[in-house]
């Protein structure tokens, strides 16, 4: 990339997950890393209307290609492999009736009142390491009631459980001592301070709760598949065959999902212990939070896996003695991209003639040592037979002019 290109490009933060925050469904609940409907949006538009659209997301988060392609009527599968993910996806692109979403709202209302008169018992405090660091005592009593009000006045599996979930979920973050101030999720320098059972908790949930009952009678026209599945094992009786891929993969960075999303995690039962998170995240592409990093001291590459003199002398210089923790760090990076090879190996099966594929990624430094992760992943694809391998810039990332946001974009035959 010239350096008049670079100095061009502009955060556009429109192109990030603060587009998202206050548009319906797309801001039920928020991820750092998550990508901007904008971005599909775009590529959506560009697609010729008179043909038939299918769009793969295999790497789903919170959905936000999956909805996008349903509100544009075009037919969208997405696959995850993090079970809260999945289940919140489902019901981010589930349709819900104009009746359905009056009983929910009934329903929360009888919630608050059940809460307030002491008529439920209280769901126990989750598991999370350090939790006072999280919540208040108040907080944390009022949201052990609010869960345990909820659970017992809808099945769960149904939809206003899942309506009514996801509004727990905006509150118990919202009540938190979290702050999204930096790239992941951090603590505030001082704690809420939430007062108990009197009414501005319970102001909080109703107000958390109109705003996913908004979104929710806002259905998309599409039809979506929201699959359990890792991306580096795709099968097309999972996926059917598709002819759009728009996705924005984790990126080489050491973002750990499962650390941002922990405390939806463990109140919604999905986490019990640290050792399943790090377990989970081991599990999960660029994932290195908890036992995930030890065992990255054990990995080594497959035979068969990706070779690369870029990737090499990236891996070389970011090993050096003088980096602490170098060699660790190398060996992420080295795994990242055997993953990701295995993914595009896998996709292929998957796509039918001309389809076209949007990976939305960025690049990443270690340092100092730029890890070009657009022009690696042009070379896998290209290596494997896509056509038209291509490397589009779109946003600087942050105030390091090196760090970019790239569309790398190809076509299978």
């Amino acid at each position: 990339m010239t350096q008049k290109l670079r100095r061009s490009l502009t955060r556009r933060a429109d192109y990030t997950q603060k587009h998202n925050a206050k548009l319906g469904r797309y801001g039920w609940l928020r991820l750092t890393p998550a990508y901007s409907l904008k971005i599909v949006s775009e590529i959506l538009t560009d697609c010729d209307d008179s043909s038939e659209i299918n769009v793969l997301d295999p790497f789903c988060g919170t959905g936000t290609t999956a909805l996008c392609a349903a509100y544009h009527g075009r037919s969208a599968v997405t696959t995850e492999i993090n079970p809260f993910l999945v289940w919140l996806t489902r019901a981010k692109t589930d349709f819900y009736s104009q009746p359905l979403i009056a009983e929910t709202e009934e329903t929360g209302q009888a919630v608050l009142d059940n809460i307030r008169r002491g008529r439920t018992p209280k769901a126990p405090v989750p598991p999370m390491r350090n939790i006072g660091r999280w919540w208040n005592p108040a907080a944390l009593d009022f949201l052990c009631s609010l869960k345990a009000a909820i659970d017992a006045a809808v099945p769960k599996g149904t939809k206003p459980h899942s309506l009514l979930t996801v509004a727990f979920c905006r509150t118990l973050i919202h009540l938190s001592n979290a702050a999204f101030n930096h790239q992941s999720m951090s603590f505030k320098s001082a704690p809420q301070a939430i007062p108990g059972f009197d009414d501005e908790p319970c102001d909080l949930f109703r107000k958390n709760l109109s705003f996913v009952l908004a979104g929710a009678a806002r259905n998309p026209m599409g039809q979506t598949n929201v699959v359990r599945a890792d991306s580096r094992r795709l099968s097309k009786k999972d996926t059917g065959l598709v002819n759009r891929v728009i996705t924005s993969p984790p990126y080489v960075n050491r973002m750990s999902y499962i650390r941002e999303l922990r405390p939806y995690m463990y109140w919604l039962g999905y986490l019990t212990n640290g050792r399943d998170a790090g377990e989970m995240d081991w599990e999960a592409i660029g994932g290195t939070w908890g036992i995930a990093t030890s065992r990255l001291g054990e990995w080594s590459a497959s035979p068969d896996g990706f070779q690369s003199f870029f990737l090499r002398s990236a891996a070389e210089r970011i090993a050096d003695d003088r980096n602490k923790n170098g060699p660790i760090l190398a060996k992420y990076v080295l795994r990242y991209f055997d993953d990701m090879w295995r993914h595009f190996q896998s996709l292929i099966p998957t796509l039918g003639n001309g389809a076209r594929l949007h990976y939305i990624v960025g690049n990443s430094t270690f340092y100092n040592v730029l890890v070009p992760v657009e022009r690696l992943y042009a070379e896998m694809l290209s290596r494997l037979g896509f056509a038209g391998v291509e490397c589009a810039p779109i946003r600087k990332r942050n105030s390091k002019k090196e760090l970019i946001e790239f569309d790398v974009r190809a076509r299978w035959r």
